[in-house]
């Protein structure tokens, strides 16, 4: 390998190049680094380059092999960006070991896995950029029968400076992490033969940040064009009921069939009973059964009435059964689910609830605890990943020799 990362010195007609400055630099002589590549460490002489007016060093080798500023080949950073972001970073560092027999430093499968994804995360900022300008990708293709989006929230543990000055789930208390938003996008051409929906396989995709709601709104809306959502001939938005989800779905998906997830709905219901009846579990079923085949058949006005007959006995409950049925009366339109069934749709969003568990309990992991630039460049790692674009980042970045 050291053999093979050898290069001569330039010719008289190439001693010569401009630089970003405006001026030239001019060849200095050969300049060698250790390298570490995917069978060990290699030295690489090279030809180096000095600018008189702005006296920066070029290293055109090191651009064309995809190793500037750095001295690990572009197939070792593969192999840390993949273990870095499948688990903790010092377990990186013993796959390395014990599966490459490279050796490593945490640190390089956290910095590594980091700007890995970072650049990532550049990528599909410059692509956002171009949807916002409306420079959205032709609908070029067979038409989707139908094309859904999810989207959800979840807690990620931060360190203290990101998250100071953010009140906590109890009153009084600071807190101890950020909601990471994520997306996804997938897309069903079946029922089975119960008549069940069925996702295609391999068809999801997953976008994901922590940002606001607006922000994730136009980046998840991105996606959903890229995925064809010009093409679909149902279009469905899949969500709980935090008012975000559906404030992103108007502004961003208006024409949409738009769903509440039925096990989030029903939640509801359980959560409701257990304060009217604490302690008294069959109460609480036998409470629950009532209203959820209202809920379950769509009759969500018959719902409403039962719960606004219900009796509070002090102020704080009446307050949240006036809260619940606030809810339901908003939300009474995407929870008519024996016609979404009708159509073979999906009215649960499992897949999204699945995407939190996989995508992002990898930063949820005991002791963890990060920046939100750290959490950012790691989860657009593994959307990446899960995506199934992973491979097609490494090509787009290829522009030499494989090392």
């Amino acid at each position: 390998m050291t053999q093979l990362l050898e290069f001569d010195a330039p010719g008289l007609e190439e001693r010569e190049r401009p630089c970003a400055c405006g001026h030239w630099a001019k060849y200095v002589g050969l300049r060698s680094k250790t390298v570490l590549t995917a069978v060990g460490e290699a030295q690489c002489l090279r030809p180096y380059y000095l600018c008189e007016g702005c006296h920066q060093g070029q290293f055109p080798v090191d651009v064309d092999l995809d190793i500037e500023n750095t001295e690990l080949s572009p197939g070792v950073r593969r192999m840390l960006a993949t273990v870095g972001h499948e688990a903790a970073f010092d377990q990186g560092r013993e796959q390395m070991k014990l599966l490459a027999d490279l050796t490593v430093t945490t640190k390089a499968v956290e910095r590594t896995a980091e700007a890995i994804g970072e650049d990532v995360e550049r990528g599909e900022q410059q692509e956002l950029k171009c949807s916002l300008q409306l420079d959205l990708p032709i609908p070029i293709g067979p038409r989707i029968p139908i094309l859904y989006v999810e989207m959800d929230g979840t807690g990620v543990p931060v360190v203290r400076k990101e998250s100071e000055g953010r009140p906590g789930k109890q009153d009084g208390e600071l807190a101890h992490t950020r909601e990471a938003k994520l997306g996804c996008v997938f897309t069903q051409t079946k029922v089975d033969e119960e008549g069940y929906p069925m996702r295609d396989e391999a068809s999801t995709s997953y976008v994901g940040a922590i940002e606001s709601a607006e922000v994730f709104g136009r980046r998840l809306y991105a996606e959903a064009w890229r995925r064809g959502w010009a093409r679909a001939k149902k279009q469905v938005v899949l969500g709980d009921g935090a008012e975000w989800i559906w404030n992103q779905a108007e502004l961003h998906f208006p024409a949409a069939i738009q769903i509440v997830d039925l096990y989030h709905a029903r939640q509801h219901l359980w959560d409701l009973s257990a304060e009217l009846y604490p302690s008294n579990s069959a109460a609480q079923r036998r409470w629950v059964m009532v209203r959820k085949d209202k809920l379950d058949d769509g009759k969500i006005e018959a719902l409403i009435r039962l719960l606004r007959s219900a009796e509070a006995p002090d102020p704080d409950l009446a307050q949240d059964i006036h809260t619940e049925i606030n809810y339901f009366e908003t939300n009474k339109e995407r929870m008519r689910y024996p016609k979404f069934r009708e159509q073979g749709l999906f009215v649960g969003s499992g897949v999204i609830e699945a995407g939190c568990k996989t995508v992002l309990g990898r930063l949820k992991q005991s002791g963890m605890f990060w920046t939100v630039r750290g959490a950012n460049s790691i989860i657009a790692l593994r959307c990446c990943h899960l995506s199934g674009r992973f491979e097609d980042y490494w090509e787009s970045r290829r522009t030499g020799a494989q090392l």
